[in-house]
């Protein structure tokens, strides 16, 4: 398997973020990415979808959207749309309806910032997600690098603060986003776990002072999605999306904080009685199923059962043999400027 690093989940001039789509092409390629997966606010941008090319290195854009119905107050129910390739805003103001015609479209869709609590230091109102009766999504956007900053910030002096040492900001997923993940999952629902950036590039002004929030550069350094695929991108833009696609469907993928360490490089993987299993994959208990964990770094390792640790090391690999079913995933945290950070989160691997 060959190992994509992507960031899903930003915007340019076209809703409410700074930069075009060169804009961000070439943060990519100072980035290292390869793909970019654009989400301007109920808008479809047509037009911008291409490999961008530097030499022998390429990265692929693509376009899709974060729909929201806007008539409601607060905002909330944010559904992150790609694949569709057709507009579907129209369908706002019923996630249900929404979620279905993505899946009627051959696209993918993930629940946005599921956990996004308000800033009333700087206006900002709670825009989590609210209507959980809903179904057939593909997954959700377990860890949302810019909302995050609404978790740390407590006023407008730790607003500049972090304005000039981003760096500082990301602990990980919150915890209540990664409840409802292991709740989903338990419930015996396929619920495919991304990281976004939510990037927009903001200004912010305090008197004198404008600062650039989280440039479009810094956020594709910092919370990733890696995927799994079978190849390279060839250059063949519609083969290149469909690979794309499918990983993000079958989550063949995991959540790597590439600020600290980059985690290019984990595998999280299973061998049953009959065959092997990636991250996504589903394998029966009958004969026992052997469970392995690698990283590129030495960090605290855990893998986690129904959403409780099963085992834990500080080092570099897990191998756990099992019977039992269950819905296995793995986290991993590292030591970054005096804190315990998140540092990469797994898939799961469904033992039936």
């Amino acid at each position: 398997m060959h190992e994509l690093t992507i960031n899903l989940h930003m915007h340019t001039i076209y809703s409410d973020g700074t930069g075009t789509h060169a804009d961000l092409a070439r943060a990519a390629f100072k980035s290292g990415l390869d793909a970019i997966l654009v989400s301007d606010h109920n808008v479809w941008v047509q037009g911008f979808e291409s490999h961008h090319r530097d030499g022998k290195r390429r990265t692929l854009l693509l376009v899709g959207e974060e729909i929201h119905d806007q008539g409601r107050n607060p905002q909330k129910n944010h559904l992150l749309v790609f694949g569709a390739e057709r507009e579907l805003a129209t369908l706002a103001d019923d996630p249900q309806a929404l979620i279905d015609a993505v899946h009627e479209a051959g696209g993918v869709s993930f629940i946005a910032h599921p956990v996004d609590p308000e800033l009333p230091a700087f206006n900002e109102t709670d825009i989590s997600w609210e209507d959980w009766h809903v179904y057939g999504y593909t997954g959700i956007e377990l860890w949302n690098g810019y909302s995050e900053l609404k978790m740390v910030i407590k006023g407008k002096l730790t607003g500049l603060f972090y304005a000039y040492f981003p760096e500082f900001i990301a602990r990980g997923p919150h915890p209540e986003a990664l409840r409802i993940w292991d709740r989903l999952l338990i419930s015996g629902k396929r619920v495919v776990a991304v990281g976004g950036s939510d990037a927009h590039a903001s200004k912010m002004r305090m008197g004198p002072l404008l600062k650039t929030i989280f440039p479009y550069e810094f956020h594709f350094s910092t919370v990733n999605t890696h995927l799994l695929v079978p190849r390279p991108l060839t250059g063949n833009l519609l083969a290149d999306r469909k690979m794309i696609y499918a990983a993000l469907a079958a989550g063949h993928a995991f959540v790597g904080y590439d600020l600290p360490a980059p985690t290019r490089g984990f595998r999280f993987t299973a061998q049953g009685k009959e065959k092997p299993a990636l991250m996504g994959d589903e394998l029966p208990a009958e004969g026992g199923v052997t469970l392995q964990v690698k990283t590129a770094k030495r960090s605290e390792v855990r893998l986690l059962k129904d959403g409780k640790v099963l085992k834990a090391v500080e080092g570099e690999n897990i191998t756990h043999i099992t019977t039992e079913p269950g819905v296995y995933r793995v986290e991993a945290y590292l030591r970054f400027l005096g804190r315990r950070r998140g540092w990469i989160f797994s898939n799961p691997i469904y033992v039936r």
